[in-house]
């Protein structure tokens, strides 16, 4: 199991930019395949915002943040850059990790450890 912790949510003006980051440690051998950063916002599901593979580094983005949002990872640290905020970005933010082989392909389905979030507020 792996455990996982968020920080770097506040406030920001609509166009803005947050940086966020998280911290991970536990079973990461056997454990992290991919890790990813979901948003959940105010009375809707949770969804994924974008994935990396821990190991070789490829990134896939959900579609409504392609162009503005960038991931990267680190030995121990997943970040999220969030650039040309907008009031929709508003939403608890989660990073996860998705066990899996060296090779093997992740989805956002695939996740199973979670952090407890991190508020992002975007204001107009």
């Amino acid at each position: 199991q792996v455990q996982l912790k968020e920080s770097g949510g506040g406030s920001v003006k609509a166009g803005g930019s947050l940086r966020l980051s998280c911290r991970f440690s536990g079973n990461t051998g056997n454990d992290v395949n991919c890790l990813g950063w979901f948003h959940q916002a105010s009375g809707k599901g949770r969804e994924g915002v974008a994935r990396i593979y821990w190991r070789g580094g490829a990134a896939t983005y959900a579609s409504f943040v392609q162009g503005r949002f960038t991931i990267s990872s680190g030995p121990d640290t997943v970040s999220l850059e969030m650039d040309l905020l907008k009031p929709e970005d508003s939403a608890i933010y989660y990073c996860a990790a998705a066990a899996g082989s060296l090779g093997s392909t992740c989805s956002f389905d695939d996740f199973g450890d979670w952090g407890r979030g991190t508020q992002v507020t975007v204001s107009s």
